[in-house]
């Protein structure tokens, strides 16, 4: 066998430890001789399954009852049309807060237009639909009408992230976690409602966890399409319908695992010491890497750069191939080269970049 170091922005790679033990089980999952792709969703094992991934999800976190954990489907993107018909309705009198800083923020912008009066407190767009940087809490000019503040934590096609959580006086605040999610300790505390998709640091696409809490979810529309509301997600503790059992399941695997190596304060550790050597090399190269967001807005999930000339960032794509380390080509409109972190990668995975980007420059320069 022969695994990669894998930077993919997402699908993104898995724990090995928890890849096995799911290869172990696939045949045999919890002595029922099937996979828990084929146990009944109602029945007592998946049930117990599910529960525990729902408690599971609140301990890391450190959220108390009043969260609701739901498991839905069709990735964020499909949150970024079930929020605003939840709380904005499609009456087009309500109006909420989105703040710009990526291009996942401008597609939740979108699709809000379609529900209600939209206002962006900051609007980070630079000439060239190029973000580059987090606004200040000062920069912010809140709506005192918005319903709720919706914004972006981590932008992983920019490699831009959030370093403070926004004061959104006294409005409730909603966040789309899905590239930064259990990478660090953060005080959910200040949030009403957080979503992110798995295929980042929680384990497979096919999943997308909202956690949602009571005095904010009261405020929902309820004329809803069933499988568009909140509630019904809560009432049927997310089993109103199949629920993706393998991509759950995969999911409790990656909480287990990240619970046992530290939780949340010890990945943060990890994932903060990977970032400043990755910036690093980067910074200390003389100038034949060059970071590509403001440095005070630098993501610690996504690291943005570039070579001297188009020419040489294909080259480092094909030669880091031959060297084991993938998926390093930078988003389509960005260019370059994006590294993606995520908690499966390790320290010692970033050692074996930062070698072969000193062993590039040096032959390549």
């Amino acid at each position: 066998m022969k695994r990669v170091i894998n930077y993919s922005a997402g699908p993104a790679g898995i724990p090995l430890e928890v890849l096995e033990q799911a290869r172990d089980e696939m045949l045999d999952w919890n002595n029922t001789g099937c996979s828990v792709m084929e146990v009944s969703h109602r029945g007592k094992e998946y049930d117990a399954l599910h529960m525990e991934t729902m408690d599971l999800f609140r301990e890391l976190a450190g959220m108390g009852k009043d969260w609701n954990v739901l498991f839905c489907t069709g990735g964020a993107s499909t949150q970024f049309m079930m929020l605003p018909w939840n709380f904005l309705g499609n009456g087009k009198d309500k109006q909420a807060d989105y703040v710009a800083t990526g291009n996942w923020s401008k597609a939740a912008i979108k699709e809000a237009k379609r529900y209600g009066k939209i206002t962006l407190p900051a609007n980070m767009e630079l000439e060239g639909e190029r973000f580059v940087a987090i606004p200040k809490q000062s920069d912010l000019n809140l709506n005192p009408a918005a319903e709720y503040v919706h914004y972006t934590s981590n932008n992983t096609v920019e490699g831009t992230q959030w370093h403070y959580i926004p004061d959104s006086k006294g409005k409730p605040l909603v966040c789309d976690m899905s590239s930064d999610i259990f990478s660090r300790p953060v005080d959910f505390s200040k949030f009403s409602m957080i979503y992110a998709g798995a295929q980042k640091n929680l384990g497979p696409s096919g999943v997308t966890v909202v956690a949602i809490k009571d005095e904010f979810l009261a405020k929902a529309n309820e004329d809803l399409p069933t499988m568009m509301s909140y509630k019904v997600f809560k009432d049927k503790f997310s089993m109103h319908n199949t629920p993706p059992c393998f991509s759950i399941y995969i999911l409790n695997l990656t909480m287990k695992w990240l619970k046992k190596n530290g939780g949340l304060a010890a990945m943060g550790k990890i994932n903060e010491a990977k970032q400043q050597a990755l910036y690093a090399a980067v910074d200390g190269s003389a100038g034949y890497y060059t970071g590509l967001a403001n440095k005070d807005s630098r993501s610690w999930m996504n690291i943005d750069f570039k070579l001297p000339s188009a020419e040489l960032d294909d080259k480092f794509i094909k030669d880091a191939k031959a060297a084991g380390i993938v998926q390093v080509k930078g988003y389509r409109s960005m260019g370059g080269i994006r590294l993606s972190a995520y908690n499966a990668v390790s320290l010692k995975d970033v050692e074996t970049t930062i070698q072969f980007m000193n062993d590039f420059r040096s032959k390549n320069a």
